[in-house]
């Protein structure tokens, strides 16, 4: 399969290669808008992309394949597909349109999830995120692009930072009001926002107002196919270090401490696209920061109290991951049939029959674990693991500033037993 960009100027734009490529293929998938562009061809099949997405495009694909057996077969084609004496050992070539480079939060991305790199060759148009850098003099190295097409909103509230340059794919003439709300409710109503209409065609359009106007005053109608530009003006943010402060989450006390927080993410190590299981999750904290870490990091945060699952959510989505995973029920049982970790926390219930064996057995050959005890039998199972294992044991005091009368003290907090094992690739734990 092969995906053509098309840029803002549609049909007429694309070079003669690629108009040709289009116009030959056996099938062609699109938008609706693409394949109104496109000149009549009879005997060329025509395929609007599936609502939803997702689960839609695996039964078409093996539509399309059904058909190529058959043309193949037969030596005819489907009575609104071309017709040919016999089809090529590969079957009847397929061209997907997309808009821009369809790399970029486009189809080819999941095409290839689909089908696999070497099935689907890409022929970008140049980005709408570059035709938008280049509007705003925004160097590449100095923004974010955050795609918002078909996602939550509250993935931008991650970003917040003042001073901070955004790039917003939008999904539709919506999505500015929704962004506009956020930041307001962020403390981020000064925000500059730049709406970018229909980039790099004749109709091109700019909007340029604040957050806290929009709201106020809402413009007309917004193009629908645009780029949010945003220039964000606020308080400072919660920063991308692990350790947030407590009070950035709502919690019932059943919370990993900020300074423990921060020393089991460190051992957790946070890397781009792995996965994360936060057993005995409380108020979600540790999987929200393993997020936070990278845009592609996931979490799933088991929680057996209902009340604290649901208190999870809201905090995931108010600090910008609302991708979090929430499962409620009890591990080790609710750990079956999850994704395999490659890093585990177990923030409570560790001393539970079979949890321990339960995560080290599903943890990804060179994953961690981290379990944190404040009980006497906690610490004597972390040390049994210890020695079974290896690994690293640890123990934590941490002790903040209190009144005592007109004086200053110490106040200790419980003091917490950490066990830390990384598995290495060539050896798994039985």
């Amino acid at each position: 399969m092969t995906v053509v960009g098309i840029g803002a100027d549609g049909w007429s734009g694309l070079p003669e290669r690629l108009r040709a490529l289009v116009l030959a293929a056996d099938t062609v998938l699109g938008g609706r808008r693409h394949l109104a562009m496109l000149p009549d061809r009879p005997r060329q099949r025509r395929r609007v992309w599936p609502s939803p997405l997702r689960e839609g495009l695996p039964p078409l694909l093996a539509s399309l394949d059904s058909a190529a057996t058959d043309g193949a077969s037969t030596g005819s084609a489907s009575p609104d597909g071309p017709s040919t004496g016999s089809a090529s050992p590969d079957g009847p070539s397929t061209v997907a349109l997309a808009s821009g480079d369809p790399l970029v939060s486009g189809i080819a991305t999941t095409l290839i999830d689909l089908l696999g790199a070497d099935a689907v060759r890409v022929e970008p148009a140049v980005s709408s995120v570059a035709l938008a850098r280049a509007r705003m003099g925004w160097p590449a190295e100095r923004c974010t692009v955050v795609g918002l097409v078909g996602r939550d909103p509250r993935l931008l509230l991650r970003q917040l930072a003042p001073g901070h340059r955004v790039l917003v794919l939008s999904s539709d003439g919506s999505t500015p009001a929704a962004v506009a709300a956020l930041l307001v409710g962020a403390g981020y109503g000064a925000s500059r926002m730049t709406v970018l209409g229909d980039l790099g065609a004749d109709s091109e359009s700019r909007l340029e107002t604040t957050a806290d106007h929009w709201l106020a005053s809402p413009p007309g109608t917004v193009p629908p196919l645009h780029v949010l530009a945003l220039e964000l003006l606020g308080p400072p943010g919660h920063g991308l270090v692990a350790g947030l402060p407590d009070d950035a989450f709502e919690h019932d006390g059943q919370l990993t401490k900020r300074d423990l927080r921060a020393s089991a993410l460190a051992r957790l190590a946070p890397s781009p696209g792995q996965h994360l299981w936060d057993v005995g999750a409380g108020a979600g904290s540790v999987g929200i920061e393993w997020m936070r870490a990278h845009p592609s990091c996931t979490a799933t945060a088991v929680e057996a109290h209902p009340e604290r699952a649901a208190r999870i959510g809201r905090n995931a989505g108010r600090l910008g991951v609302p991708g979090l995973d929430v499962v409620t029920g009890r591990a080790p049982d609710a750990l079956a049939g999850l994704p395999a970790p490659d890093a585990v926390f177990v923030g409570g219930g560790a001393t539970r029959p079979g949890v321990l064996d339960a995560c080290l057995g599903a943890l990804r050959p060179g994953g961690r674990i981290v379990v944190h005890g404040v009980t006497l039998e906690t610490e004597h199972l972390l040390a049994d693991a210890h020695r079974r294992h290896g690994g690293e044991l640890t123990r934590i005091a941490v002790e903040t500033t209190a009144p005592i009368g007109g004086f200053t003290g110490w106040t200790p907090a419980r003091t917490v037993t950490q066990w830390c094992l990384d598995v290495s690739a060539r050896q798994r734990p039985e």
